[in-house]
Parts: structure tokens; sequence; C-alpha cells
């Protein structure tokens, strides 16, 4: 499998950030790249993640920000969301979550791989 190197210019053509009922920050925004330049990282065949960013009108303290991400790959989409008191902790799980389901999908292709049967 070839490795492209996974530039700057490959993550802002790759990565989609938006806010919804929210404006994002040019901090938030450039955390949010650097952390999908990870997931891209982990699986060369990424077509596009799509992160989103969402101010909740909720009662709960703890639930204001919601992050929805949406990995666009070879196979069924990966689609995660997550909420939380913080937008930047609601990235880190968003990222951690959508890193695990990569990882599941990549395990599982190897098992069925090398399945005997």
């Amino acid at each position: 499998m070839l490795k492209t190197e996974i530039t700057p210019e490959v993550v802002a053509n790759r990565v989609i950030v938006r806010g919804i009922h929210l404006q994002l920050s040019p901090a938030l925004h450039e955390v949010a790249l650097e952390k999908a330049g990870r997931l891209l990282r982990r699986d060369s065949s990424i077509v596009r993640i799509r992160l989103d960013f969402e101010r909740v009108q909720s009662t709960e303290a703890d639930r204001q920000f919601a992050a929805k991400g949406h990995v666009e790959i070879g196979g069924p989409d990966l689609v995660a969301a997550v909420a939380s008191d913080d937008a930047y902790k609601s990235l880190d799980l968003l990222i951690a979550k959508l890193d695990e389901l990569l990882r599941r999908r990549h395990q599982k292709r190897i098992n069925t791989r090398n399945d005997p049967q």
C-alpha cells in the first residue's frame, strides 16, 4: 500500500469543518484540522472527513457542545457523535471515537482476510 504524505494541503482538501449555530474560532478550526490529520494518517483510503460543531440549546449544563463526525471511506461510512461542556473536549472525544471506529474496521478486515474458512 502506498503511503501518501499527509501535508496541510491534503488535510485542507479532505477535511470539512463547520459550525452549526456556532461561529468557529480560527483556533478551533486549526485544531480540528490538525486532529483530523491523525485520522488520515491511520487510513490513506479516506475520501473525506466532515466535522460539525453545534451549540446545543439544552437544560443540561454539561452537554452544551455537540460534535458530529462523518468519515467517507470505501464501504460503509463511519459516523459518530459526542456532546460535552466544551468544544475542544467534544473534538477530542469525537476524534478518539472515530479513531476507534477506524481501528475496529481495519482489524475486522484483517481478521476476515486471515480467516481459514
